[in-house]
C-alpha cells in the first residue's frame, strides 16, 4: 500500500466498532473455513464490511478480502479507496491496483505473494460479474478453488450485542421517517412531498444512507410491489403504502405502515385486520429453538383461513442486518418461509413485513422489524399498525 504514513494516522478512526469486534469475526471465519482451504476470498460488499467495518459509495468497484487460515486478513481495494479502507478499518494489509490495472491480476499477484495455494471462493455475490469471475479463475491459475459460498453469511444471521444495538438504533431512525410521513399524507399532496418528509426525519433522527429506496406510493399505484414515489397527487378515496429502512453503522431495521385518504371500504379494513393477525400469529411463533418455517405458516394459516391467500404469495419475513443497495435486507441469508428448518436463535433478526394487496388497486398491512431473545422476540418499534386515516 502506498502512502502508509497518512494510513497508519487514519488506521480505525472511522471504523464502526474496537478493533476486538472484528478478530472475533475474523476467528469465526478462520474456524469455518473447509478443509484444506489456505484462505477465504469473499467479494460480497456486506461480507466485507462484517468481517473489516469496510465501507464506501465506490463498492462498484472491484474489492476482495483474503483471509488466511492463520494470520491477519489482507483487503485488496482501488488505489482511490485505499484512504477510506485504512480510516474504516483496523487491518494493517491494504492493497491497492491502478486504475486501468488488471483487479484480477492484482489478486492473483498477492495470492502468489502471500503463497496461497487454494482458495475457499464465495460464489454467490451480486457483484461479481460472469466475466469478471472468469478473469479471475484465469489469472489464479493453478489456485485450486473451493467452494466458501454461505461462509460468512451462516455468521452473519445470528448478531453480536453490538450489532443489535445499531439495529435498535436503526429501528428508531424508521420510526422517525414512518411517523413523519404518516403526518404528510392528506389530499392535495403528493408522493414526492411525503417522500422527503419520511427521509428527512429519519436523517434527522440519525439514519445514514438507506441500502434501498423508500417505498411510497398510493392510490392504484400502491397495489403495484415495490412501486415508489413518483408525484402522484394524493385524492379522497386513495390508501397509501408507505415502507422504510432506517441505517445506523450500515445496520438496517425496516418499518411499513398503510394510509387511507378518507372513510376506509369495508373490505379494505377488513384485509387490514387480517393482515394484522397475521402479523401477530406470526410474532407468538417466534421462539428460540423454533423453525424459521413456523412464523410463516402461523401467518399463512390467518391468511389462508380469511380466504386471502392470493392476495399474500410471499414469505412472512426476512433476516435483517449490515446491507448496501440494492437490498436492505439479508433475505438471501435466511427466511421466514414454509420449509426454512433452521432453528431460531437469540440474536437473530427479522423484519416481518405483512401485506395484503388487491393487485394494481390498494395494498395495507402492518410490518415489524424484531429482535430474537432468550425467551422470545423483541419487537423494535412502537408505532400502531392500524391503518392511519388521513
Amino acid at each position: 500500500m502506498q502512502d502508509q504514513a497518512p494510513a497508519a494516522a487514519l488506521r480505525g478512526s472511522e471504523a464502526v466498532f474496537p478493533a476486538e469486534e472484528f478478530a472475533v469475526r475474523i476467528a469465526a471465519l478462520q474456524a469455518a473455513l473447509p478443509a484444506g482451504a489456505d484462505a477465504l476470498l469473499l467479494t460480497g460488499p456486506e461480507n466485507i464490511f462484517w468481517a473489516t467495518g469496510r465501507q464506501t459509495a465506490g463498492y462498484f468497484a472491484f474489492q476482495a478480502l483474503l483471509v488466511p487460515a492463520s494470520g491477519a486478513p489482507h483487503l485488496l481495494v482501488r488505489q482511490l479507496e485505499t484512504t477510506g479502507a485504512a480510516a474504516n478499518t483496523w487491518l494493517q494489509d491494504i492493497h491497492a491496483y491502478q486504475d486501468g490495472e488488471d483487479p484480477a491480476a492484482a489478486l492473483a499477484g498477492l495470492v502468489q505473494r502471500l503463497g496461497l495455494t487454494t482458495l475457499a471462493v464465495e460464489r454467490q455475490g451480486w457483484f461479481v460479474s460472469p466475466e469478471m469471475s472468469a478473469r479471475l479463475e484465469a489469472a489464479l491459475g493453478g489456485v485450486a478453488l473451493a467452494d466458501g459460498s454461505g461462509l460468512a453469511e451462516g455468521l452473519r444471521a445470528v448478531k453480536s450485542p453490538a450489532e443489535l444495538d445499531r439495529i435498535r438504533r436503526a429501528a428508531a431512525h424508521a420510526e422517525a421517517g414512518i411517523r413523519a410521513a404518516l403526518e404528510t399524507c392528506r389530499a392535495g399532496t403528493d408522493e414526492n412531498e411525503i417522500t422527503a418528509a419520511m427521509m428527512a426525519a429519519a436523517i434527522r433522527s440519525g439514519s445514514e444512507a438507506m441500502a434501498m429506496e423508500p417505498l411510497v406510493s398510493s392510490g392504484p399505484r400502491c397495489g403495484i410491489p415495490h412501486a415508489t414515489w413518483r408525484r402522484r397527487v394524493l385524492d379522497e378515496g386513495d390508501g397509501v403504502f408507505l415502507e422504510l429502512a432506517g441505517s445506523h453503522d450500515r445496520y438496517h431495521a425496516a418499518l411499513m405502515r398503510a394510509a387511507w385518504i378518507g372513510g376506509v371500504p369495508a373490505e379494505v379494513q377488513e384485509m387490514q385486520d387480517c393482515a394484522e393477525r397475521a402479523l401477530d400469529a406470526a410474532l407468538d411463533a417466534m421462539a428460540p429453538g423454533r423453525p424459521c418455517s413456523a412464523a410463516h405458516d402461523a401467518a399463512q394459516a390467518v391468511i389462508d383461513a380469511a380466504g386471502h391467500t392470493a392476495a399474500f404469495r410471499k414469505r412472512i419475513g426476512y433476516s435483517m442486518g449490515a446491507a448496501f443497495a440494492p437490498d436492505w435486507g439479508e433475505g438471501a441469508i435466511l427466511s421466514l418461509f414454509s420449509g426454512v428448518e433452521r432453528a431460531l436463535e437469540p440474536g437473530m433478526v427479522f423484519h416481518l413485513p405483512a401485506t395484503l394487496r388487491r393487485y394494481g388497486a390498494f395494498t395495507v398491512g402492518a410490518s415489524e422489524t424484531v429482535i430474537v431473545t432468550e425467551t422470545g422476540i423483541e419487537v423494535l418499534s412502537s408505532l400502531p399498525r392500524g391503518i392511519t386515516r388521513c
